[in-house]
């Protein structure tokens, strides 16, 4: 019975968007987005520094539904109301916003080491407790060191070489569905690769639920009612955390007693010079973190670009061309790295839909940022999503412009915080290359397979609920080449 409920539940999901995604008239979204609050000063600031303005927002839930729904358009409102540092009430709490690419530079460079990734502990802690994301300072330096030993440029070759043949085959699998709603069909693939390079095993038939747990867990964090209530968004994360850890605790020993070359077994035998070494416990949180990580961003960086060469087909056939040009063979991590257009059209999709579209710290002591006091213990929210939109670093940022990050123009080196897909500074993700890798070779291999294309008046909307989603699954239709 459980099975069926799960089914039928991830069958809904799949189909009907969240309430924050259902369209509703232009006006009644402009009056929303439109609304003001009394504005406030977020504590009172010391002589020579500006306190923080901003506002609490609706009663009780703040302003957490309003970048759920409007995205980049409630950044973008927030930055011109309030400038590049403000506050607002959301989840309880007040958050302050750090926005354009110096106060995210004052916040990611963190040269006092006044932002913490505590931050990131309110949102995620109960369903990735202590991922490499939210372990800090020397904790933080270590655990990274032991697991570079897993991204070097050799394992990297051995990852290309892995994801190759089970994307030809995955993508391949899909002739016989003209029609898919291809995000969900691109989570499926790449947790089947994530499993088959990350764990040296092929997707089994508990798959599904596999999947549904790292979904439960990821749009856990965001939920308004922060509490088990049967139904709600938090309890199923919860639920989804036990599974991922009875799943990778089972497989644990096996990994420990092997000597495979997939990332599991990298990081149960992963040491440093020093001898450091990682426990058992946290292996299974790394992989929880991990695993979550390399499909769902990638999933979502494929799923943006497949929709803007859909919007795009000259870019699809420049694309198609590199690719054909390689030939039949399954590329290596070589000849993937030739294809320049597919390294254009992945920046410009990472832009226009940053995996993550926010990322979170918390202070551990007073500070300041521009000029604006910031007290000790206060929630950060730094925004890649308004970095990317920015006017004054991107020409035209709201367009499809893959040639901006040509040599000739490279619009990315404005600022060194302009683009920031993969955050930066000391916590940049590790896994960076590794996921560039996997999806440009999933494009390639639909470039060979197929030609796609959306409907002339379509737009894709994102769910902001945690990490973009597109809300209606994004529907394309393939044509066998």
């Amino acid at each position: 019975m459980a099975n069926t409920v799960e089914k039928v539940t991830g069958a809904l999901r799949e189909r009907v968007p969240p309430l924050t995604s259902i369209p509703l008239p232009r006006s009644v979204d402009q009056r929303w987005l439109g609304a003001t609050w009394p504005v406030r000063e977020l504590a009172p600031a010391p002589p020579g520094l500006k306190p923080v303005l901003g506002d609490e927002g609706p009663p009780v839930i703040g302003h957490a539904l309003d970048f759920m729904r409007f995205g980049i358009e409630f950044g973008l409102k927030r930055y011109e109301t309030y400038g590049p540092v403000s506050w607002m009430g959301a989840f309880g709490r007040r958050i302050v916003a750090l926005t354009g690419p110096e106060a995210t530079q004052i916040a990611l460079v963190n040269k006092d080491k006044a932002f913490s990734q505590e931050g990131w502990k309110f949102f995620i802690e109960q369903f990735f407790d202590r991922g490499l994301m939210l372990l800090d300072f020397g904790e933080h330096h270590l655990h990274r060191r032991i697991m570079q030993a897993a991204f070097t440029r050799q394992r990297l070759t051995g990852y290309v070489d892995q994801m190759g043949p089970a994307l030809r085959d995955g993508i391949g699998a899909w002739a016989d569905r003209p029609n898919p709603r291809i995000y969900w069909s691109l989570k499926q693939l790449t947790l089947d690769v994530a499993t088959r390079v990350f764990m040296g095993m092929k997707s089994g038939d508990d798959a599904a639920a596999i999947n549904r747990a790292f979904v439960n867990s990821v749009r856990a964090g965001t939920a308004i009612v922060r509490f088990p209530v049967p139904g709600g968004r938090w309890a199923a994360g919860l639920h989804g955390r036990k599974v991922l850890e009875r799943y990778f605790s089972a497989n644990l020993p096996a990994k420990r007693a092997s000597d495979g070359d997939d990332l599991f077994t990298a990081l149960c035998h992963a040491t440093t010079e020093d001898g450091d070494r990682f426990t058992d416990a946290d292996v299974v949180n790394h992989m929880i973190f991990l695993m979550m990580a390399a499909h769902d961003t990638s999933t979502i960086t494929s799923a943006a670009a497949v929709y803007h060469l859909a919007k795009n087909p000259e870019w699809q056939e420049r694309a198609r061309r590199e690719s054909l040009a390689l030939g039949d063979d399954v590329p290596d991590i070589e000849a993937l790295e030739t294809l320049t257009t597919l390294d254009l059209v992945i920046k410009e999709a990472l832009r226009l839909v940053a995996p993550v579209p926010s990322l979170t710290r918390k202070t551990v002591k007073d500070t300041e940022v521009l000029g604006h006091f910031i007290p000790e213990g206060t929630l950060v929210g730094i925004s890649p999503t308004y970095n990317h939109f920015s006017p004054e670093h991107w020409t035209d940022p709201m367009r499809f412009d893959p040639d901006r990050f040509g040599e000739d123009r490279r619009e990315d080196k404005s600022h060194r915080y302009a683009w920031m897909p993969f955050g930066g500074g000391a916590h940049k993700c590790i896994g960076l290359h590794f996921g560039t890798f996997e999806v440009k070779a999933l494009l390639h291999e639909m470039l060979r397979a197929y030609r796609w294309s959306v409907p002339e008046d379509y737009t894709a909307r994102w769910d902001y609920v945690s990490l973009p989603v597109p809300a209606d699954g994004l529907p394309i239709r393939l044509t066998p080449r």
